[in-house]
């Protein structure tokens, strides 16, 4: 038996890399998709340049992988953007932006890899989403709905999937440390950091070592779940 593979999109940088590090490491055949390659490229990683927006670029690189590799043993769809703004300041092209990242490309890239998932019987989508996709977050509308939406997929295609043998499940994180929060203030992290049970702000390895396990053989029997790791946090 070949060695598994895993593709990770948003793979340069904060939760994304570090799912792939982690993949890597394991032992796992690992591909990851960014919009542009990182200076420091991801040890033990093949990336790949994708822009997850545009479609038929999406059907292309996948289609390459897909002939060059043979087949998609996790799918993580880590790819994401965040837009601090109040609902009524926020464009629709902005709100086409942030979805056509943080959900459409998922959906796209789980209906690419689901036929070579379903003719094997086996294969696991892990969509990572965000603790605001559960309770939502003031200033955040279009991110939170985009979340929410995430994790309203990857329960739907539990239940369509499943009796193929494919699993489908959601990683929420609460707040960590990543380029999506650099322009909250040391302070800021110091607040939030003291209203989490486990008193620290998160590391991206963290989510990372989640995705691992729901991505393997440990974690057959689990499919349809959002697994939080936020440190105990719920902002109601």
């Amino acid at each position: 038996m070949g060695r598994k593979v895993a593709l990770v999109t948003g793979g340069s940088r904060g939760i994304g890399r570090a799912c792939a590090e982690r993949f890597a490491r394991e032992g796992w055949q690992t591909l990851y998709l960014c919009r542009r390659l990182p200076e420091e490229p991801v040890p033990g990683a093949e990336g790949f340049v994708c822009d997850l927006r545009d479609a038929a670029e999406t059907e292309r690189v996948f289609g390459a992988l897909l002939a060059r590799y043979g087949h998609l043993d996790a799918l993580v769809n880590s790819a994401g953007v965040a837009l601090q703004a109040m609902l009524q300041d926020t464009t629709d092209a902005q709100w086409r932006e942030l979805f056509a990242i943080d959900l459409e490309a998922a959906m796209r890239l789980t209906r690419l890899a689901a036929p070579g998932m379903i003719s094997r019987r086996q294969g696991s989508v892990i969509n990572i989403a965000s603790m605001w996709g559960e309770v939502g977050a003031s200033c955040e509308s279009a991110y939170s709905a985009a979340k929410a939406g995430l994790i309203g997929l990857t329960r739907a295609l539990a239940k369509e999937l499943g009796p193929s043998g494919v699993r489908v499940n959601c990683v929420s994180p609460g707040v960590i440390r990543t380029d999506m929060n650099a322009h909250l203030s040391e302070a800021d992290l110091a607040a939030l950091a003291e209203e989490t049970p486990l008193q620290r702000i998160g590391a991206p390895e963290e989510v990372a070592a989640a995705v691992l396990f729901l991505a393997g053989d440990e974690a057959s029997f689990i499919t349809g779940q959002t697994l939080g790791v936020n440190g105990g946090l719920v902002v109601n």
